[in-house]
């Protein structure tokens, strides 16, 4: 009955007595059908040190007999923090953070935690496990930022087996770990950050958190592309993966690149100030620029959707003679792709030639643009830099641009319009019905009624 790393013992839920065989009776207490399966691994490190671990061995059931489980949520005191989350954060699940070194993982921690004694009171435990910083420096960032920490449990180690000593302790509502890279086990190896550490020392926690009323958050430092370090499999563990983001000003961006009890189109938008990341509460308009003056070409404003909002964001164009006859496309917050689609369309239904231009396009504020909508806008951006003809300063446009040249509708038409007449954008052209649009049906006619005022 031996297994590779253990072995098959068979243990009395009654009385706890153990033996290699079942039985139907057990031998110390008389009661029957009480011996349960269980796995013995004789080379785990414990962390009073090496020694056994009997776990019971899991076996199907029928998913008519299984129970719903409770997926209430915690609100953290943060609502840009819970809108991304999905209206708080779910029991029992694990969150990964991922964002560039001095973004403000921290302080955002440091905010959650104590909105999250605000909202629960002192008396449920908070665990703060940093690796990083020592209890000086998180005392000094809560002083700085008037946050109460009273009720938080703070842990400065690296040592997982310390980690888990004290959740087992406390037993709190909230665990933070700053970060994951730092934590490491003896039983995965002495260095912190490898492959083996992060997946098993994830594991642990994800673990402890399943099988408790608590909310697991990791923080995770990201690579030079923007991605999440360590292995693509710390994403798959965990419920949710969320980015912080910043753009070259004050703003922060937090959204979700996976969430198993939510929306993963939710924008949270914060101030870093030094009182710490303010909530925005109205970014409708945070990333158009007004102006007095005639706007100038290649700039074109579209209404798009994040999550349950509308925002009004401006497109900016720029093409020049391509150097050495090798055109390219640069684009960081509209996928390249997408560009160089509309561009051949344009080229292809309009006759406007883009294939000897090197094409620039950005987006005023940072933001980074994935839905259909923005094909019109985008089209009439490239269409007005390409021919220095400038955007009337009150027209809107919205819709998909298919290969054929056709603008297809897209959904929620009538908030993107009235999000637009709010700002004072009063031409909106895309192909809807709604009062005080103008529709039109193809690129032709889009260029065409764009550029006629």
């Amino acid at each position: 009955m031996a297994k590779k790393n253990g072995s098959i013992m068979y243990k009395c839920s009654n009385c706890g007595y153990s033996q290699p065989r079942w039985l139907g009776r057990c031998p110390e207490c008389s009661e029957w059908n009480t011996l349960e399966e269980i796995i013995i691994d004789r080379n785990k490190i414990t962390p009073a040190g090496q020694g056994s671990e009997q776990q019971l061995k899991i076996k199907p059931v029928s998913l008519a007999s299984v129970e719903a489980a409770d997926t209430s949520r915690y609100m953290t005191g943060i609502p840009e923090l819970d809108r991304v989350l999905g209206c708080g954060a779910t029991k029992r699940s694990a969150i990964l953070l991922g964002g560039e070194p001095g973004i403000g993982k921290s302080t955002l921690l440091l905010q959650t935690v104590a909105g999250v004694a605000k909202t629960f009171g002192k008396d449920k435990g908070i665990l703060y496990v940093s690796g990083e910083e020592s209890a000086a420096q998180i005392k000094d960032r809560a002083n700085r930022l008037n946050l109460d920490c009273s009720g938080l449990q703070l842990l400065c180690s690296s040592r997982l087996e310390d980690a888990l000593d004290a959740l087992d302790k406390l037993n709190p509502v909230f665990v933070i770990i700053d970060s994951i890279q730092t934590i490491y086990s003896a039983e995965a190896g002495l260095v912190p950050g490898t492959v083996n550490q992060l997946k098993y020392c994830a594991n642990e926690f994800i673990s402890w958190v399943k099988e408790r009323d608590s909310v697991l958050i990791m923080t995770a430092h990201v690579t030079k592309e923007g991605t999440i370090a360590g292995p693509k499999s710390l994403e798959h563990m965990v419920d949710t993966v969320i980015s912080f983001e910043r753009n070259n000003d004050d703003i922060r961006f937090l959204h979700a690149q996976k969430n198993r009890f939510g929306s993963v189109d939710e924008l949270g938008i914060f101030s870093m100030t030094e009182k710490g990341l303010i909530p925005v509460d109205d970014p409708t308009t945070l990333f158009i620029t007004e102006r007095k003056e005639k706007q100038p070409a290649g700039v074109c404003c579209t209404p798009v959707f994040e999550g349950t909002r509308v925002f009004l964001v401006e497109i900016q164009a720029l093409t020049v003679p391509a150097k050495a006859s090798v055109s390219r496309v640069y684009s960081e917050k509209i996928d390249s792709g997408r560009v160089a689609r509309i561009a051949a369309v344009l080229e292809k239904r309009c006759g406007i030639v883009f294939s000897d231009q090197d094409i620039y396009v950005n987006v005023a504020g940072g933001v980074r643009l994935g839905e259909s909508s923005i094909d019109a806008a985008l089209a009439a951006a490239l269409y007005s830099a390409r021919t220095d003809l400038a955007i009337d300063n009150n027209t809107t446009l919205f819709g998909e641009l298919s290969l054929a040249g056709e603008i297809r509708p897209v959904g929620k038409a009538k908030q993107r319009v009235k999000a637009a007449q709010n700002f004072g954008l009063n031409c909106v052209i895309c192909n809807e019905n709604e009062a005080g649009c103008t529709k039109v049906c193809d690129i032709k006619s889009l260029i065409k009624t764009t550029f006629s005022k």
